[in-house]
């Protein structure tokens, strides 16, 4: 999650042969650290370069001569976070096609995006991307496409396939990842958007509003059972 920009050159040595020198890696990995926590704790404009750099313990040449400017950084650390919906995309969500069990494949992705989502780092991030939009359209629009819309870019292919094999009625398959994600995600995501002092929800609740969504998604999407033939459920 990773056509992040890169700014400033990396320092290697000899002929090219030797990796970023481990002092640079190790002033970036501070600076992305710091400015991490201080853009989520106190938005863009809230955070400036001398803080940032007070906090890794570095100079603001540093700053400047491994990330160029603010708005570099801040589009990297933004852009970090997609690396976990990636992830989850092509590990989870790739599963669920294949899946034999489909209801309960279908539970642990709705128990384990949920889990992802609401973890409070990222909702936080959420609320930042949010009220920086007007300023940085593009970075927003291109969160958007590597995170949540790459996650239903997925769902979509999955349920096109599950369709296909007749383990859901889904002839829409964009419209059934929609269904899915915000049958799971919804009511979570809008109390941590509009709430954000409202203390987060433990993960057993978590997972019942995830059990939940999937069973009403399954309702609605998984075909009647031949009469006499139990279904497979989930345990």
């Amino acid at each position: 999650m990773s056509a992040q920009e890169s700014a400033g050159p990396e320092r290697l040595g000899g002929a090219g042969t030797r990796g970023p020198d481990p002092r640079t890696l190790r002033t970036r990995a501070a600076v992305a650290e710091a400015a991490t926590t201080l853009f989520l704790r106190n938005g863009y404009l809230g955070t400036g370069v001398d803080d940032i750099a007070a906090l890794a313990s570095v100079s603001k040449r540093s700053i400047y001569n491994n990330f160029g400017d603010k708005q570099t950084l801040f589009t990297e650390v933004v852009l970090h976070y997609t690396a976990t919906a990636e992830q989850f995309a092509e590990q989870l969500v790739g599963s669920l096609a294949t899946a034999e069990d489909v209801p309960r494949a279908l539970h642990e992705l709705g128990r384990r995006h949920l889990a992802t989502v609401a973890r409070p780092e990222v909702l936080r991030l959420r609320r930042l991307i949010i009220l920086e939009a007007a300023r940085f359209p593009d970075l927003a629009a291109e969160y958007f496409r590597r995170a949540p819309g790459r996650v239903m870019a997925a769902l979509t292919s999955a349920f096109a396939e599950l369709h296909r094999r007749g383990e859901l009625i889904a002839p829409d398959p964009a419209r059934a990842a929609q269904h899915f994600s915000y049958l799971v995600l919804g009511s979570t995501l809008d109390t941590a958007m509009f709430e954000p002092g409202r203390e987060p929800a433990a993960p057993a609740a978590l997972e019942r509003i995830a059990d939940d969504g999937v069973r009403v998604f399954l309702a609605a999407y998984r075909p009647v059972p031949d009469a006499g033939k139990a279904p497979a459920g989930h345990g």
